[in-house]
C-alpha cells in the first residue's frame, strides 16, 4: 500500500507526517531555524525513522506552509485547505477552525467534507500571532509552555493601551516597573490577542464546532480566555501544531486513491 508525506513548513516550526492507507504511521516537529529546507529534511528524516520506513517507500510528498516553495515535493498546498482536511480528519463535526500560527492566525469555515467555504486572516503585525505571545515570554523571561499556566493564577488583568507588538513590549516593561505581576500582565495579554482572534471570527461566520489549533492551541490561558469570550468550549486537537502536516498527507493519499 502506498506511503505519502505531509510537511507544514512554518515559520517557527517544521512538521512531517507520514501515513499509508489513511492511517498515520509517524510525525516528527522541529524548529524551523534560518533554513527552512534543511529543517524540513530534518523532520522528514526524523519521521521516517520512527515508522522505519525508507525513503524510497514513499510514493507522494505534499508541502504546505510558509516555507512551502524551499522543499521538492509532489504537491505543493494552501496551509487553509490542509488544515481543513486535517481537522476534518480528527474532529469530523468542526465547521470553524482558529489556527494560531507564529506567523498569522487565521480563521476558516469549513463544510462537512472539510473543505474551506471563507477565511480571514490576521495583519502582518505580530501582536494578531503567535508571534505575540514569543515575544512577551522572551520580555518576562519564561518559557513559553509557562504562560498558560501563570496567566491562569493573575488575580487581575493589566490593560494595554495599543495593539501594537512593538508598543506592547515597552509597555510591558513599563508595567513591570510599576509592580504589575507576570501573572497579571499574560492575562492581559490573553485578552487583547483573544479581541484580535475574535474579530476575525466575527468576519468569517462562526458556526459550531469550534477547533483551536496551531503553536497558539497549547497555550491554554489563551484557549481559557477564547472560551470565556465564546461561551463555549473549544475543541483541541491532542497534537495541535500536526493538522496541517496531516492534512497535506491526507490530500496526498486522495491523490494517489
Amino acid at each position: 500500500m502506498a506511503k505519502v508525506a505531509g510537511i507544514d513548513i512554518g515559520s517557527v516550526f517544521s512538521k512531517a507526517l507520514l501515513m499509508e492507507g489513511g492511517k498515520v504511521l509517524s510525525f516528527h516537529s522541529i524548529p524551523s531555524g534560518g533554513n527552512y529546507r534543511i529543517a524540513a529534511e530534518e523532520a522528514l528524516a526524523q519521521a521516517l525513522d520512527k515508522a522505519e520506513v525508507s525513503p524510497q517507500d514513499i510514493a507522494c510528498i505534499a508541502t504546505t506552509g510558509y516555507g512551502a516553495a524551499l522543499f521538492p515535493s509532489n504537491l505543493r498546498l494552501t496551509d487553509i485547505s490542509c488544515e481543513g482536511k486535517g481537522i476534518h480528519y480528527l474532529l469530523p463535526s468542526a465547521r470553524t477552525v482558529i489556527d494560531i500560527g507564529g506567523q498569522f492566525t487565521k480563521v476558516t469555515g469549513i463544510d462537512e467534507e472539510g473543505n474551506p467555504v471563507g477565511f480571514a486572516t490576521s495583519e502582518r503585525c505580530a501582536a494578531g500571532s503567535g508571534r505575540f505571545l514569543q515575544l512577551i515570554a522572551r520580555v518576562l523571561q519564561i518559557d513559553f509552555k509557562d504562560i498558560g499556566p501563570l496567566s491562569l493564577q493573575a488575580k487581575g488583568e493589566v490593560k494595554f493601551t495599543t495593539n501594537c507588538a512593538v508598543f506592547v513590549e515597552s509597555e510591558v516593561i513599563s508595567r513591570i516597573a510599576e509592580g504589575a505581576t507576570k501573572e497579571d500582565i499574560l492575562a492581559g495579554v490573553h485578552e487583547a490577542l483573544g479581541a484580535k482572534i475574535l474579530s476575525l471570527v466575527d468576519r468569517v461566520g462562526l458556526k459550531r464546532d469550534c477547533v483551536i489549533t496551531g503553536g497558539g492551541a497549547k497555550d491554554i490561558g489563551l484557549v481559557k480566555s477564547l472560551e470565556e469570550k465564546l461561551g463555549f468550549d473549544l475543541l483541541v486537537p491532542e497534537e495541535p501544531q500536526i493538522t496541517a502536516a496531516l492534512g497535506a498527507a491526507l490530500i496526498a493519499w486522495e491523490k494517489l486513491s
